[in-house]
């Protein structure tokens, strides 16, 4: 008795199952359906530019680029010449004709009579070359610009050395030949017009030697710097030299 009620309400679940599948599977279809229609009988609601884009047919590509100009060959004319380097080359062939080349001849210097070469036609004896004309050119005085004179110039140290006339030995400092130093001392020195020394100041030297150095140079005399025939000041340098005997 179980078993009857048991197959009986199986078989009819399975009835009522597949009609629900078959059901909601023509549903389906028909919401898929709408879903593809609605867009195609409503057009407005689709975006405008995304169509015309899809419309819109692509531009024609660009036109190819022109051929380039054709370049005109230059003729070239070899033209033939019998002088190759300087030299005169050695002929082909014989020619047919030959032309002979005459030279005319120069003509004489007009000479005025009994003047000079050159001079106008009708002159006295010991006229002046190029008539009037010449003589007044000649005659007229040319002034010569003159150069200023420079009141002071730079001259190098063997320059002023070829001038010294009376030279004075520095004294080597007492404390310096204790310590041992020795080495060079240079100055900036400006020899005067009369060959004095004026605004000597030190360039370089140890501080020990240079006061004596100063003092030695000081008492130096040059003989003038002459330039353009006037005596002018002189910018130079001047070393002194500070040497321990044996040392």
């Amino acid at each position: 008795m179980f078993e009857d009620s048991l197959i009986e309400s199986g078989g009819r679940l399975r009835t009522k199952r597949g009609m629900t599948t078959t059901l909601s599977f023509v549903l389906q279809i028909c919401l898929v359906g709408i879903l593809v229609l609605l867009p195609l009988l409503y057009t407005e609601a689709l975006p405008k530019q995304q169509l015309m884009t899809f419309l819109v047919a692509p531009p024609p590509p660009p036109p190819p680029p022109p051929p380039p100009a054709a370049v005109p060959q230059r003729v070239v004319k070899v033209v033939q010449t019998d002088i190759i380097n300087g030299e005169l080359r050695t002929p082909t062939k014989i020619p047919k004709k030959v032309e002979m080349i005459k030279e005319e001849e120069a003509p004489p210097p007009v000479m005025a009579s009994a003047g000079v070469v050159g001079g106008v036609p009708g002159g006295v004896p010991g006229g002046q070359m190029g008539g009037v004309i010449g003589g007044i050119i000649s005659s007229t005085p040319v002034a010569v610009p003159k150069v200023a004179t420079p009141q002071r110039v730079r001259v190098s140290q063997g320059v002023s050395q070829g001038l010294l006339i009376h030279r004075v030995q520095p004294m080597y400092p007492p404390l310096a030949r204790q310590a041992r130093i020795q080495g060079t001392v240079v100055l900036q020195a400006e020899i005067s017009k009369d060959g004095s020394i004026e605004n000597l100041r030190l360039i370089s030297g140890h501080p020990m030697l240079a006061p004596s150095a100063i003092e030695a140079v000081k008492q130096w005399r040059y003989k003038p710097y002459f330039l353009n025939g006037e005596p002018v000041a002189v910018e130079t340098q001047i070393t002194v030299n500070f040497t321990l005997a044996g040392g």
